[in-house]
């Protein structure tokens, strides 16, 4: 298949540190190249891809500095890609909803990943108007605000198997991993790991928006404990380091998580997850299996007396098993058989007869 991936432009594929959109397209690009496919990445011009890359824009825009209006740049690519729409056979939108309303006037099959949350009030009023946008979720919660929209199936992220190294001794200390935000309640992982004694490890970063809510209440906490280190932002191999390493990663999120990528990363390490009861963590940890599923930090505190119970071995097999990026480019390319399946079907029916 000719298959065009659309990425975001604010981070570059795959991103120096944070970024799980950007990520998730990467691992995709990859795999679907892999498999055989002709494969065009519409990204930054920094992104490091064995498919086609059609630079966007120079650089990621967070790594520029650019403090502009980005959706001129987004409007540029998706002007790239309707220039380019002839030559594929799908297109693949990881990139929000700009393109909703010129997608179905290309007539190529296409269809959109959705990558954040659709609680907001006018997630409802957009997609009841997009209703016949062809949508992916990534998790069965996440569709859930939005029932009416065209769902074509949920597709769970996915790592390569070989990108984390299976660890099964681990040393005494917690992670977090993630960004410093209110909704992320880095707060809720420093109070476990105090009552319990353990260090905590905290790779994370803090966007503008949460440097306010750093100083004020996070960073007291912080200041204040010897049990807890600051990181900051850390790539694949200090990722594999501190995951692998771990007990147990914290996951005490404050919000509906639409997936969670760093809990299968966590699970790729034979490292076990205890998280929160929110969002889309009940579809991705298995209580007792590859983690714990709390509602409260006392039930954090008495799971983590718990984690002796989890098999590491068991935790990296279900990784194998349900979040690899194998099975995750086996569920993409069904719909994108399916769909231009649909279009050839729609075409012939359309098609005027020319007789002799």
């Amino acid at each position: 298949m000719r298959i065009a991936q659309i990425s975001t432009l604010h981070e570059r594929v795959p991103p120096i540190g944070y970024g799980g959109t950007e990520r998730v397209v990467h691992y995709l690009t990859e795999e679907l190249v892999r498999r055989g496919h002709e494969v065009v990445l519409f990204a930054s011009g920094d992104s490091l891809t064995s498919a086609e890359l059609f630079p966007c824009v120079p650089q990621s825009l967070r790594q520029s500095g650019n403090g502009g209006d980005p959706s001129v740049h987004e409007a540029i690519q998706l002007d790239h890609v309707v220039k380019r729409h002839d030559d594929f056979d799908i297109l693949h939108f990881h990139n929000g909803h700009g393109h909703f309303p010129l997608a179905s006037l290309l007539g190529v099959p296409h269809l959109s990943t959705v990558h954040g949350p659709l609680h907001a009030p006018e997630q409802t009023k957009l997609y009841s108007h997009f209703h016949q946008m062809p949508l992916v979720s990534i998790s069965e919660f996440q569709r859930l605000p939005v029932p009416q929209a065209n769902w074509l199936g949920t597709v769970y992220h996915g790592l390569p198997t070989d990108l984390y190294r299976y660890q099964d001794s681990p040393s005494p200390y917690l992670a977090f991993v993630g960004r410093i935000s209110p909704e992320k309640r880095l707060d809720r992982a420093i109070a476990i790991a105090t009552a319990v004694g353990l260090p905590l490890k905290v790779a994370a970063k803090i966007d503008p928006v949460d440097r306010t809510y750093f100083h004020e209440q996070i960073e007291p906490l912080m200041l204040n404990n010897p049990l807890v280190e600051f990181i900051g932002e850390v790539n694949d191999d200090g990722k594999q380091e501190l995951l692998a390493d771990a007990l147990a990663l914290l996951f005490p999120i404050d919000w509906p998580e639409p997936f969670g990528l760093v809990m299968i990363e966590a699970n790729a390490c034979g490292t076990p997850v205890i998280a929160w009861r929110n969002g889309s963590t009940p579809e991705v940890i298995l209580d007792g299996i590859n983690g714990f599923l709390v509602d409260s930090i006392e039930e954090a505190i008495a799971a983590i007396g718990r984690l002796e119970q989890l098999d590491r071995a068991r935790v990296r097999s279900h990784f194998e098993v349900c979040f690899s990026v194998s099975r995750q480019a086996e569920d993409y390319e069904q719909l994108y058989r399916h769909l231009i399946q649909a279009s050839r079907c729609h075409n012939n029916v359309h098609r005027i007869p020319v007789h002799a």
